[in-house]
């Protein structure tokens, strides 16, 4: 059993934030039928390179981001621009728990599929609109990727080598923390309507999410009036940040007076623990270029394995600067089981990353290997819709599916 059975999802997002948020609640065990255009697809099937592989090693026109964000999905194909395809996906949503959708606000009204209109003939449903700006506001009709929101909501100012200009987060954060955001709002809607009987909308904004993950900066603006400037370096903590050592590089992250007090008894300075400049977490701040150079110093006489290993027997937090090919056999994240493998016939292996949701009663149960385009078209159409394998046919033949 899995925490979301018999809860069926119609997914009609692309790209990144809205299909994380399907797949999620796929991992969680609901059905998530997901909408896509006739022999197109998803937008991101075609963002690459780099690209998916057959068996035999030949490189396939999908990309390996789509694998990201779409398992345990059923991939249906339907146009809803034409009426009978409109009609289709209508009887879908009638029944459905859920509907995702990251169109651009007031786009899906024209068909019909907006949640006002979508509500009154399920009133149940929990419609999770996942957008750029959100619904209300003068940005609402804009189109928002996640590079242009991490400019515009702070996030390059912060992030990169002091100097070398605005720099985005290497991984897409602000798709993330929407999909996540979305998820959130989707299951907290769910718990509403199992005591109210009453569906409602979820409103979601990558740019509001993007706000929110700026934490300690925004907290350092709005309430002191003090911009955090971009550094490996921790604002308002010492020692924390990236360390030379004598083959390569480490991170130490310390957070209070007493692990510094240990770090500076591994490096055979004891004697900074009482140091007026570096005793208190303030003073170290205070004095940080001139603490990171001493211990810097010192550090480069060691390789990083030794350091990390007399770390980690004093209970600092440290750890090494793994490249991406270094997860693939790293103990810990293999322990957690955070890589996921399905067989493909095609294919052959795909790997996704795991869920890190650890549910005690209701496990992440993989089902599905991120979906082939229209894959279960037929399957779904029949099954839910009741359609005939003529009727199927025919909406083949017009274009429909």
């Amino acid at each position: 059993m899995s925490a979301l059975d018999g809860t069926r999802v119609i997914d009609l997002t692309r790209v990144i934030a809205g299909p994380l948020a399907g797949q999620i609640l796929a991992d969680l065990g609901a059905d998530v039928i997901k909408i896509e255009r006739p022999i197109a697809g998803d937008d991101v099937r075609h963002l690459g390179p780099p690209w998916m592989k057959d068996i035999n090693g030949n490189e396939l026109k999908e990309s390996t981001y789509y694998s990201a964000v779409n398992r345990g999905k059923r991939s249906i194909t339907l146009d809803f621009s034409k009426a009978e395809g409109l009609k289709l996906l209508k009887r879908l949503i009638a029944d459905a728990d859920i509907l995702l959708e990251n169109f651009r606000p007031g786009v899906l009204a024209k068909y019909g599929l907006d949640y006002d209109a979508i509500s009154r003939d399920n009133k149940k449903i929990i419609y999770c609109s996942v957008s750029g700006f959100g619904h209300s506001g003068p940005y609402m009709e804009r189109p928002g990727y996640d590079f242009l929101i991490q400019g515009m909501a702070g996030v390059m100012s912060v992030t990169g080598k002091p100097g070398a200009g605005p720099t985005r987060a290497g991984i897409p954060i602000a798709d993330y923390s929407a999909g996540l955001t979305a998820v959130i709002g989707v299951l907290s809607a769910l718990n509403h309507r199992n005591v109210s009987g009453k569906g409602q909308m979820v409103d979601v904004a990558l740019f509001d999410c993007q706000v929110s993950m700026m934490l300690n900066v925004f907290s350092a603006w709005f309430n002191a009036k003090k911009s955090i400037a971009q550094s490996n370096d921790h604002p308002s903590a010492c020692p924390h940040g990236v360390f030379p050592t004598k083959d390569g590089n480490i991170i130490i992250a310390t957070m209070n007076d007493a692990q510094f007090t240990r770090i500076a008894k591994i490096l055979g300075k004891p004697e900074w623990a009482n140091d007026v400049r570096f005793a208190k977490n303030g003073g170290r701040v205070e004095h940080q270029t001139e603490l990171i150079g001493k211990m810097s110093q010192i550090m480069r006489e060691q390789p990083s394995e030794y350091w990390l290993n007399v770390l980690a027997h004093a209970n600092i937090p440290s750890g090494p600067i793994n490249k991406i090919e270094d997860l693939e056999k790293d103990s810990q994240l293999l322990a957690r089981e955070m890589i996921v493998e399905f067989n493909d016939s095609e294919k052959g292996s795909i790997k996704t990353a795991g869920n890190p949701i650890k549910l005690s009663d209701t496990p992440i149960q993989y089902t599905l290997p991120p979906p082939r385009l229209g894959a279960h078209t037929e399957s779904v159409l029949a099954e839910i819709l009741n359609l005939s394998a003529a009727e199927i046919a025919a909406l083949r033949v017009k274009s429909v599916i």
